[in-house]
């Protein structure tokens, strides 16, 4: 990711795994406001929307070494091993998540990857 989404506090953090700059699927559903529930459901209706360079599930060894670069995580309970987003998954979820939040945060993911500020 070229022009790499800045990291602010409360924003997602990213990742680098299988060679890509990624986002977690409930960083992402916080940020997005909406529940990882409601996230995980909208993802599922359009998983044609989301081939596996756009969004991919991670390994049970990749989600050790999440825990491991980011002790946080250690904290969490997750159900089943969680899925991220690179770039272009970002841009999809524009077109799934349709609340005011989620609209507003795909305008500003956009304008900084296309520098496309007024």
């Amino acid at each position: 990711m070229k022009n790499r989404i800045p990291q602010e506090r409360g924003k997602p953090r990213t990742y680098v795994i299988r060679g890509q700059e990624v986002m977690l699927d409930r960083d992402l559903a916080k940020f997005y406001g909406v529940s990882l529930g409601v996230f995980n459901t909208r993802i599922n209706r359009h998983i044609d929307r989301f081939p596996a360079d756009f969004m991919f599930q991670l390994t049970e060894e990749e989600l050790e070494y999440l825990k491991r670069w980011e002790p946080a995580l250690n904290k969490l309970k997750f159900n089943e091993k969680p899925c991220v987003f690179a770039e272009a998954g970002l841009l999809m979820l524009s077109s799934i998540l349709k609340s005011k939040k989620a609209v507003q945060v795909s305008i500003g993911i956009i304008r900084v990857l296309f520098k496309t500020h007024k």
